[in-house]
């Protein structure tokens, strides 16, 4: 700088013009310095890294390059030289000085901000990440950086300590608490959600209120979001999550077995007494031929100990067609494939009421996905609601259309 002042002075310029014209030069040669340092960094040792990092097998370096943290880095070189050089400014050397320690501290935050975010994606490569995400801890982690960086920067322009700001935030502790209030109800509703194992990515979860019925995608730390089954995307509170109750389908998914409730309607005008015709006819099926024996033996030893004489169907004890049915799909169940032969299976009958009565098979399935799962249980109904007619059973249902055309068509008169 006093170089380029004297040399301006002995050829006749006037020393305050010479002041000037030498800072500009400054100005210039500094530029000049950092695009070349710049250049250096961008053309050459930035194309060695990426292609160290391109050659070897780890995936962190990777994800911090797709991220621009070393883009990001750089930028903080020409910085650094820029405040190296502030003496030569002279009386504007303390300004010089503050506005470059802003721009290394907004680098730095935008460094940082790729690092967090590197972390989070190197994070979801391990299994433990569908169990606890980080999420929602990173975006906390950011707003404190946020907010720490911002009291810096502003201490470093004013030119105070930054600990005089801190002492005035204590007043602002309210006008944050509201600003911040689903933030900071997402957080804590976030490590409740996390440390009770309450919501994991990739659930399948129910919240009519909401109307989510499907996939959880990502926990955040004010969302939760849900991908139904319909592709639609639903955003949930993340704190609604604990304050709401919320149906999670983990359980049946680790389990191994999907639940099987559903009940076929009998008509109760067609349960009645088996004839010993239809016991014959139904010794013939597979599933039912050494029942039908076991139980007319110790049908037959009861009722001659008891002394009992089977000449009306209402005395002794006899098979019906409803209990020998029941039996049967008991029997079907117990050896129909992909039926969970570990957890329960039961076919029990319920009150009977206005539709008939109604007879429910409870089982379990082995497929815990949604078409084989279905696709099963249309297999058991078809079979259940097609053979019922062999036990003299009918299916209850309401009389259609059709019902009523061919009851109002006058009997045939056979000659």
């Amino acid at each position: 700088m006093e170089y380029f002042t004297e040399l301006f002075t002995e050829r006749g310029i006037n020393t305050v013009y010479a002041k000037y014209l030498s800072g500009g030069i400054m100005v210039l040669i500094l530029i000049i310095l950092c695009q070349i340092i710049n250049l250096i960094f961008k053309k050459f040792i930035f194309k060695l890294l990426n292609k160290y990092i391109e050659s070897n097998n780890h995936k962190w370096d990777n994800i911090m390059l797709k991220k621009h943290v070393f883009n990001r880095l750089v930028h903080v070189i020409p910085a650094i030289v820029v405040y190296n050089f502030a003496p030569v400014f002279g009386h504007y050397e303390t300004i010089v000085k503050r506005i470059t320690l802003t721009y290394i501290f907004l680098i730095a935050i935008y460094v940082l901000d790729a690092v967090l975010d590197s972390a989070n994606e190197i994070y979801t490569f391990y299994p433990i990440s569908r169990v606890r995400p980080i999420k929602g801890l990173i975006q906390v982690v950011k707003i404190a950086i946020y907010i720490i960086a911002g009291i810096i920067i502003i201490a470093n322009l004013v030119g105070q300590s930054p600990l005089a700001l801190l002492s005035g935030i204590g007043a602002l502790t309210a006008v944050f608490s509201l600003v911040f209030k689903d933030s900071i109800l997402g957080f804590v509703a976030g490590i409740q959600l996390t440390s009770n194992n309450m919501l994991q990515i990739g659930d399948w979860i129910e919240m009519g209120k909401y109307g989510a019925d499907g996939e959880v995608i990502e926990i955040t730390l004010n969302t939760v979001k849900v991908q139904n089954f319909d592709k639609t995307i639903v955003t949930i509170p993340a704190y609604t999550l604990v304050s709401d109750s919320f149906k999670n389908w983990r359980g049946m998914e680790e389990s191994g077995g999907r639940r099987i409730k559903r009940a076929v309607y009998i008509d109760t005008a067609s349960i009645g007494f088996c004839t010993p015709e239809m016991l014959e006819k139904l010794k013939k099926i597979h599933y039912l031929k050494d029942y039908i024996m076991e139980k007319e033996e110790e049908l037959k030893i009861y009722n001659e100990e008891t002394g009992i004489k089977d000449d009306l169907s209402i005395n002794g004890r006899h098979l019906t067609n409803i209990g020998t049915f029941r039996t049967y799909i008991q029997n079907y169940i117990e050896n129909l494939p992909g039926i969970h032969k570990g957890m329960l299976r039961m076919v029990r009958q319920l009150p009977p009421g206005e539709f008939g009565l109604p007879l429910e098979i409870y089982a379990f399935a082995q497929y815990t996905d949604w078409v084989n799962y279905e696709n099963l249980q249309a297999d058991l109904f078809d079979h259940i609601l097609t053979v019922a007619a062999e036990f003299g059973l009918r299916i209850f249902q309401n009389p259609t259309g059709q019902d009523l055309r061919i009851w109002g068509k006058p009997e045939r008169q056979t000659p």
